[in-house]
């Protein structure tokens, strides 16, 4: 039985040029029925709680094997919990890894998990027990989802300074955190690579290793610009650069007094010649030095700690999340220190159905789009005879043919019912026996 075991996995596997034993200190993929209801807690700490069932959704490959932890309430928290032996990653790589599905089409909600210390209540679990790590998606509007890392450091939470987009489809799909002894980390979605890189680079647990030296200051006379005005460009003698002129051919009123009109002005002129407002020509500037980059010195606050992500007590493992629109499914938790092991297991699980699925999604999804364009076209035929039957004769017909033939009611009811095709909350799947 896939669970919480008495002892974790070992077996001598090679992690970072050295001989080290596999550990799983959890594998959880909900193939014993009802029997997750022993192993997992759900949080007491407020009674609107959203409810967990089990369920392999719509869509599946193996309907048993393909069941996980679904949500079930619409706009609700959720809290629930696993626990198992305490372990910790110290000098060991840890692997945190998980199946999501948002066959609801999530529009605000998370699908992540969180790693608890030993000392969680995991009946008084809410948003705001401490927790290690938390990872996974995190979705809220359209172009607002990421895959959230939020690392637990000196007392504070910080989150992932580098992007890293989910996967928002109603597909399954598979997420994977990897955690090194030599502080670097990757982030995997459907074993593929998303990011990988240094922890403290794409996270800000320490005081930058360089600061700005305090006492520089760009020279007065720097020269930045890279290009200049031509000093030796003269606007040429015969330039005309008053686009309207006096009128040369006006002439002062003879009645005009200037004590009581005041200073005559003629009228003013298109100027035929002229050839717009004069500027110099641009050069590349010959005195060009380049932008001034401000010169940088080791920061004295930083000091490089090698204990960056060890946890000495990791024992919980909680789904502690809120979802506007309920239906993801959760499945195939796996907690280790073996990289391939996990990707091995994730192909076994999530690479075995992930094909099946996606096909059994996209059929239900085409037959509901031809069942709405055809329910459309009957309601604009309808319309469209209503407009051209002026004297309602049409109706009349169908309100007596109505009368005439009450007892076929039953037997159209049970035509309309066979020509219906998978209904929204009906299950579609396969066998493994099946044929594509």
């Amino acid at each position: 039985m896939k669970g919480l075991g008495l002892l974790p996995l070992l077996v001598v596997t090679c992690a970072l040029g050295a001989w080290a034993p596999r550990r799983v200190y959890l594998r959880e993929e909900f193939e014993d029925g009802d029997g997750w209801k022993r192993r997992w807690v759900e949080s007491k700490h407020q009674p609107d709680y959203g409810k967990f069932q089990l369920s392999a959704g719509k869509f599946y490959e193996n309907e048993e094997k393909d069941k996980g932890l679904q949500t079930s309430e619409d706009a609700k928290f959720y809290a629930l919990s696993t626990r198992f032996k305490p372990f910790s990653n110290v000098n060991e790589t840890l692997v945190v890894q998980f199946s999501v599905k948002h066959e609801q089409g999530i529009d605000c909600g998370g699908g992540y998990v969180k790693l608890f210390p030993d000392t969680l209540n995991q009946e008084d679990m809410h948003s705001d027990s401490a927790y290690y790590i938390m990872f996974g998606p995190d979705i809220c509007g359209f172009g607002n989802n990421k895959v959230q890392v939020i690392l637990y450091y000196q007392g504070k939470y910080h989150e992932n300074n580098k992007t890293i987009k989910c996967r928002i489809n109603k597909d399954t799909h598979l997420y994977t955190l990897i955690i090194r002894p030599n502080a670097t980390y990757e982030v995997k979605i459907d074993n593929m690579q998303m990011a990988a890189g240094n922890l403290e680079d794409d996270w800000s647990f320490l005081p930058p290793r360089k600061i700005k030296d305090p006492y520089a200051r760009k020279p007065r006379k720097w020269d930045e610009r890279l290009q200049i005005e031509d000093p030796e460009d003269k606007k040429p003698e015969d330039w005309e650069d008053f686009e309207y002129i006096p009128d040369p051919e006006a002439k002062k009123p003879e009645d005009w007094n200037e004590a009581i009109d005041g200073e005559w002005e003629g009228p003013l002129i298109l100027n035929t010649k002229y050839k717009g407002q004069w500027k110099p020509r641009i050069i590349d500037n010959p005195n060009y030095q380049g932008e001034w980059i401000h010169p940088e010195i080791d920061n004295p606050k930083y000091k490089p700690d090698p204990t960056i992500c060890h946890y000495y007590n990791i024992s919980v493992l909680g789904l502690d999340l809120w979802q506007v629109k309920s239906g993801s499914i959760f499945d195939n938790f796996l907690l280790t220190n073996d990289e391939e092991f996990a990707e091995e297991v994730g192909n076994k699980t999530w690479g075995r159905r992930k094909d099946i699925e996606k096909h059994w999604r996209e059929l239900f999804e085409e037959m509901e789009k031809r069942k709405e364009e055809a329910e459309a076209e009957k309601k604009r035929e309808k319309e469209e005879a209503r407009e051209d039957d002026f004297w309602g004769i049409e109706e009349e017909e169908t309100e007596e043919d109505s009368d005439e033939e009450p007892e076929n009611d039953g037997q159209m009811q049970d035509d309309d019912a066979e020509s219906v095709p998978v209904r929204e909350n009906e299950k579609v799947a396969v066998d493994q026996k099946d044929e594509l």
